[in-house]
Formats: structure tokens, sequence, C-alpha cells
């Protein structure tokens, strides 16, 4: 079952043996909340297509997402480090599915092998990575250019060219109101760089909005495959410095 996910194909087959005969295969349903902030976590997810972002909720009722992962990583996994309640909200935005441990049958054999220590330690490395370029991204870079990063991640975890995100989801992971997505919106289809319809199917053109969107783009995906590489080899820990720093009618 590790075939698909990036941190499960990293094991060796001795190690991933210790956690194989506990995983379940479940489906991510898009739109689906898999933990709520202040859950105690009671599974372990390593996703094998699709896309969960990370979103901290704001005591007003505003949201931000904070991180997204796939299947280059792992949601509760730091659960190892003992018993917590998730300090955020997970969201499927692009449905798929993954593979599911139950906490303590993974913190066993995280306990047993190295192997399995080394790769949650590569992605905590990774999560690390991802929220320190998503905070310095969110302060320093316009509402388009980080509307630009955002489709192209979760393109990046979608099968196909279409994507299904309405403009509501788009304002929660931006932390913006919805008229101004609706702006932001207008102004990359205006450069060519998406089409959408009004029930939320978008179609990137990947060149265009990789020249609308920020230098955070390519170096979060420069780090995601240096971090945890997709090969079937045990990922090492690594720290990012500062030097690495056909469409139809229905869209218009």
């Amino acid at each position: 079952m590790g075939g698909g996910n990036r941190l499960l194909a990293a094991l060796p087959r001795a190690d991933l043996a210790l956690l194989s005969p506990h995983l379940q295969k479940v489906s991510l349903e898009q739109d689906a909340v898999v933990v709520r902030s202040g859950d105690r976590r009671e599974h372990v997810y390593f996703p094998h297509s699709g896309a969960i972002s990370f979103m901290l909720d704001m005591p007003n009722g505003a949201t931000i997402a904070t991180a997204v992962i796939g299947r280059e990583g792992a949601l509760g996994a730091l659960s190892v480090l003992g018993p917590s309640r998730s300090s955020v909200t997970a969201v499927v935005r692009v449905g798929g599915t993954a593979s599911q441990i139950s906490v303590s049958r993974f913190h066993a054999a995280y306990m047993a092998s190295s192997a399995i220590r080394d790769v949650v330690q590569a992605h905590t490395g990774w999560i690390l990575s991802q929220l320190q370029h998503v905070a310095a991204c969110n302060g320093l870079h316009p509402v388009e250019a980080r509307l630009a990063r955002w489709l192209l991640e979760l393109h990046d975890r979608t099968e196909g060219p279409i994507m299904s995100v309405t403009q509501e989801t788009l304002s929660q992971l931006l932390g913006v109101r919805r008229t101004t997505v609706t702006q932001m919106v207008a102004k990359l289809r205006a450069v060519g760089a998406i089409r959408s319809d009004r029930r939320g199917l978008i179609e990137i053109d990947r060149a265009r909005l990789e020249e609308a969107t920020c230098e955070c783009y390519r170096i979060m995906r420069r780090e995601t495959d240096r971090i945890v590489p997709d090969e079937a080899v045990t990922p090492r820990l690594h720290f990012p410095s500062a030097a690495d720093l056909t469409v139809d009618d229905r869209f218009e």
C-alpha cells in the first residue's frame, strides 16, 4: 500500500512491514474535514492522491491556509511526539485516497524502526520549511501572486487538467474576502492564466500561471523534492538555506 505515498515508498520493505498490516485504505472526499482544531488525533493519514490543507482558525471566524500536503506528506505524523490535540483544521481540497493507521499503531512502529523515525524527521523538516515560506509569502507578496501559487499547489496534486475549486475555498485558503478573490480571478483570466466557469471548474495554463505567481512556488516545490525525494530511498533531513533561496466551450 506504500506505492503512492512518497514517505511510505521511502521505507525499506522490512520497516514498511511494521505498518502494512495496520494500514487501511480510505477515501478523501473533497471538502471533508479530516480533523478539527482542538480534536485529539486518532489516526495518521498517508495520502496517495489528492490534497489536504492545514487551516488556521481565528477567533473572529476567519481562516487561512498554513500548508498543503499530498502524496509527499502525512497528516498526524507528529503525534509520535506525545498525546496532543490538533492545532489546525485539516480539510480535503482535492479528493483522493489515503492509507490510514491508528496513532497507537504508528507510534509502536516508530519506536521500533529507525527508518520510520528518519521519515518522520524528514517530514517534520519539510512541514517547517513550508510553514516558513507560506508565512513569508503572506507577508511579502500581493494576493494575486499568492492565489496563483495556491492554484499551482493544488494543480500539482490533481489528476487531470481541470480542478474543482470554488471561490469560497480560495477565500478560505488566502484569508481574504470573496470579493477580493473575484477580482484576482478576473485578473488571472484576463492574462490567460486560467479559465473558469460558474460551477467552480478551473483549468490553468501552467506557463502563464507560473509567470503570475511569486518565486515562493518554485522554491517550495524544489524544497519538497529535496527534503522528501520522489524515489524509494530513505529521505534525509534537510533544511532550506538562503542559497536555495484541450479546453471546451464551458470555460470562459
